[in-house]
């Protein structure tokens, strides 16, 4: 599966997409302008809590929020 689907996949199930995962990151203070501000477990744990994610999709909004797109 490529990114680009795992992405869309995530969007079709939360709804949201990776612009509004980013300032949601930032909200909770996890990633900043520079990247991620805590480790990967906290951000997987958060999506799977709220959002009902598996773990290859969390690891998916992960990579986003490090800037990594492929």
């Amino acid at each position: 599966m490529s990114f680009q689907a795992y992405l869309d996949n995530i969007a079709e199930k939360t709804g949201k997409g990776p612009e509004e995962f980013r300032r949601l990151a930032a909200e909770k203070g996890f990633a900043g302008p520079d990247g991620l501000l805590v480790k990967a477990t906290v951000i997987t744990d958060w999506l799977k809590a709220d959002f009902g994610l598996g773990h290859g999709h969390a690891m998916a909004i992960v990579a986003l929020l490090k800037g990594k797109t492929r």
